[in-house]
């Protein structure tokens, strides 16, 4: 389910304030840098260690591939979509189950069966004057997370043979804790993975200072090209994921909206938020809870926030008087970089 698009209209610039130089030493290690191309999407690794993990890392976002992405034929989701019978595997069903508890938490405001709404209105709402309530209502028949469930014998049971599950607005987070655990069994003690815009930061860099990340002010450019810092933030051992798109929204009435669909209602979502930013122990929470939060809107966002246990949120949003302002939930202020 991809509420905002949110990787194609990435709304933070990760700010990695170290060496270019990565084979730089540090108490006897390497930091090295691998980078690629994962899920249709950039990932970026640095880590201190003796040597390079490389081909671990590699190993380990394949079998994620092989699991999650929607868009690999035979993949375990694939098949999932496709009808094929198939036993969901740990990672699949992980995610599964973290996307149901956010669907919960946030009343179905976070839905990964979404993406059949999503991809009629088209990227950036392209096929806004071809929709009707028709197909709308005959979308939202297969649509909703109460009509797929996995029983006591790990088998995935539909109610509807056309639900459709996309996981992009939860699995790229898990992605990042996947890398994370793998770096952790070799006792790797500093590194920061990107993955598709999610991150995992633990430690420090090679300038020995926690890792930086900056949040884009809203700016009117739809191209992208333009970024003027919002903030700037320190991260030593935190998770930290963005959604929302200020740089593309729509405008009703005179008034900003991101472009976000309402997996509720059908039609892109009327709220405040324009980009929300969730720091979190596990990057695969703070993920889903981005998505979640541009749907919910400022207050009902603030209502869920404070029900989930170490989560911290930093919103940029559009008062009623139409001007962009910013929350941040308590003690967000650690996170801001001295």
């Amino acid at each position: 389910m991809k509420l905002s698009y949110r990787h194609l209209f990435l709304t933070f610039l990760v700010f990695l304030l170290i060496s270019c130089i990565s084979n730089k030493k540090k108490d006897n290690y390497t930091y090295f840098h691998d980078s690629g191309e994962i899920f249709h999407t950039l990932y970026s690794i640095k880590y201190a260690y003796n040597r390079s993990l490389e081909s671990e890392i590699l190993a380990k976002l394949e079998s994620f591939e092989q699991s999650l992405n929607p868009f690999r034929e035979n993949s375990i989701i694939s098949n999932i979509n496709n009808n094929i019978p198939v036993k969901p595997d740990s990672m699949f069903k992980e995610v599964f189950n973290k996307a149901m508890e956010v669907s919960r938490m946030s009343e179905g405001k976070f839905d990964i069966t979404a993406s059949p709404l999503i991809n009629a209105w088209g990227f950036g709402f392209k096929n806004m004057d071809s929709i009707t309530p028709e197909i709308i209502d005959s979308l939202k028949e297969f649509v909703g997370y109460d009509k797929i469930t996995i029983d006591s014998e790990g088998n995935v049971i539909k109610i509807d043979s056309r639900v459709q599950l996309n996981t992009s607005a939860i699995s790229k987070g898990y992605s990042c804790d996947l890398i994370a655990k793998l770096l952790n069994s070799y006792g790797v003690e500093n590194y920061m993975i990107f993955i598709g815009g999610e991150i995992v930061a633990k430690g420090i860099n090679d300038k020995g200072d926690c890792w930086r990340i900056g949040i884009d002010k809203p700016v009117d450019d739809s191209t992208g090209l333009k970024h003027e810092l919002q903030t700037i933030l320190s991260l030593c051992d935190e998770s930290l994921a963005t959604s929302g798109n200020y740089r593309n929204y729509y405008l009703k009435d005179g008034k900003k909206y991101a472009h976000t669909i309402d997996p509720q209602t059908g039609y892109p979502s009327e709220q405040d938020i324009l980009s929300a930013t969730v720091i979190a122990d596990d990057c695969m929470t703070a993920d889903a809870y981005a998505t979640a939060f541009m749907a919910s809107g400022l207050e009902k966002s603030k209502e869920i926030a404070r029900k989930i246990p170490g989560l911290h949120y930093y919103f940029i949003y559009v008062n009623p008087n139409g001007i962009v302002d910013i929350a941040y939930s308590e003690g967000f202020e650690q996170f801001f970089a001295k």
